[in-house]
């Protein structure tokens, strides 16, 4: 714990640095790799509807010992042969039948064979219908929702930090997130409830809140950045998610843990359930939202900023400045490491053209 601290300590003065920035393209490929995978499990496996959506007739055995799906299958088959039922144990003592809708005969009928299956009085089995209507209704909804969170948040964030760059980037990665945790969710195979999509919408905003986060410290650092020459505006963006990196990781941590376990309780203990579907929901949003903001979100943000003519200006003056005082230091046999290390506080990549070969070796006290 202490050695993650003083990591955290030198990650925030400088003294550390990873050079987060100066390897974006290699992110943006993984980035790029997971989405092409999201897509193919979205095409191939394609989004698992629960009956919310779909519509049907849902029975539910209660109290039963019998944990065993086959008689379930059986007692749809002799009364609706064309039908397949979903079947799924819930914890250790009920199993949830779910079929196309029903005639009133017919849900008497399989009422009746699934308390003899299983042992149970009638009055165990309970059956309901669920329209697909209501479904529809709830995804026009979400899709509603989505739509006005995304407007609503793109002016907020150009408001709030006066760069329109930063709400492009917070989107991009908004939409990364969302995309990746559909098709792993999809992968998965669980049931698209309204739980899930809950959950969904959920990561949204913790998308947001840790991106904002990172770049809420880079403004910060590049506040009057035309004013100075010691850092450019990839390098001191570089500086800021080094510095919010350990909080990220702690702040994920802290969320991912009890999300795991409501998530292993009700997958494994639980069985098929609202607990199970919104947990995986979180649980791989949450994680994604954490990479996003750091590799994909700060990158990005660079990318579409330094496309701005002051800003690459500013770059180029930067960049040959410290080579005029390395080459001063150098001619001189002046100590550089000051000069060295101040290069290396954002990546020495980060500025975009800045390689190893500009840098000369360190000499002390070399005349």
């Amino acid at each position: 714990m202490a050695s993650f601290a003083q990591l955290g300590n030198e990650l925030y003065t400088g003294k550390r640095s990873f050079d987060i920035i100066g390897h974006r393209r290699r992110w943006f490929a993984i980035s790029f790799a997971l989405l092409a995978l999201s897509v193919v499990l979205l095409f191939a496996r394609g989004i698992n509807p629960g009956i919310e959506f779909r519509g049907g007739s849902e029975f539910t055995v209660s109290g039963t010992s019998i944990t065993d799906q086959q008689p379930a299958h059986d007692a749809l088959a002799s009364i609706a042969p064309s039908q397949a039922a979903r079947v799924s144990t819930v914890g250790n003592s009920a199993i949830r039948v779910q079929t196309e809708q029903l005639t009133d005969e017919e849900t008497s009928e399989l009422r009746e064979l699934l308390a003899a299956a299983y042992e149970v009085d009638v009055a165990d089995v309970t059956a309901s219908f669920v329209g697909p209507t209501w479904g529809q209704s709830v995804t026009n909804k979400a899709l509603q929702g989505l739509v006005i969170f995304l407007v609503l948040v793109s002016i907020v964030m150009a408001v709030y930090f006066r760069r329109w760059t930063m709400a492009a980037a917070a989107l991009i990665a908004l939409l990364h997130d969302l995309v990746i945790t559909v098709g792993l969710y999809a992968g998965v195979g669980f049931e698209v409830t309204p739980a899930t999509v809950i959950g969904f919408l959920t990561i949204l905003g913790y998308s947001l809140y840790d991106t904002v986060v990172v770049f809420d410290k880079v403004r910060e650092n590049t506040e009057g950045l035309h004013e100075q020459t010691r850092y450019t505006y990839a390098e001191a963006s570089n500086l800021a998610v080094n510095q919010t990196l350990v909080r990220s990781i702690n702040t994920s941590v802290l969320a991912v843990l009890p999300v795991g376990s409501i998530l292993f309780v009700g997958a494994f203990l639980l069985g098929a359930g609202t607990l199970r579907d919104i947990a995986l929901a979180l649980f791989i949003g949450m994680i994604v939202s954490t990479l996003s903001s750091v590799f994909i979100a700060a990158p990005m943000e660079v990318v579409l900023r330094t496309r701005d003519p002051a800003i690459r200006a500013h770059t180029e003056k930067v960049l040959e400045a410290r080579r005029r005082r390395l080459a001063e230091a150098e001619t001189q046999g002046e100590d550089a490491t000051e000069l060295v290390g101040a290069a290396r506080v954002g990546g020495l990549r980060a500025g975009g053209h800045l390689g190893q070969a500009a840098l000369p070796r360190r000499r002390r006290g070399k005349k």
